[in-house]
């Protein structure tokens, strides 16, 4: 078994404690209110994160600015004036080819 196999097992392993704490430790108890406000935020800050870093993200602390940042602005643009997310994803497909072709 190669050392990658082990990584996703040790991995699937901790995920499956790290959701089997919660219920545990609280034993049927709801959260602070203000605990839940913070839970709430958590997957959009997240997933905020991780639209930048595979935005801008280069090799190593590298800075790139290339299609996939013209392709995130259109996106940004159309869910602002409220666009459906198929047409905000085929959008940004769109422009982010037609700048790579230019």
């Amino acid at each position: 078994m190669s050392a990658t196999w082990v990584t996703i097992g040790c991995l699937a392993l901790a995920t499956a404690a790290v959701k089997a704490a919660g219920p545990v430790v609280l034993g049927g108890r709801e959260l602070p209110e203000a605990v839940m406000g913070v839970i709430a935020l958590l997957a959009p800050a997240l997933l905020g994160a991780l639209v930048v870093t595979q935005t801008f993200a280069g090799h190593g602390k590298e800075l790139v600015i290339d299609a996939r940042v013209a392709g995130v602005a259109a996106a940004a643009v159309a869910l602002y004036f409220r666009a459906s997310l198929l047409f905000t994803m085929i959008l940004a497909a769109g422009v982010a080819a037609l700048v790579r072709l230019v």
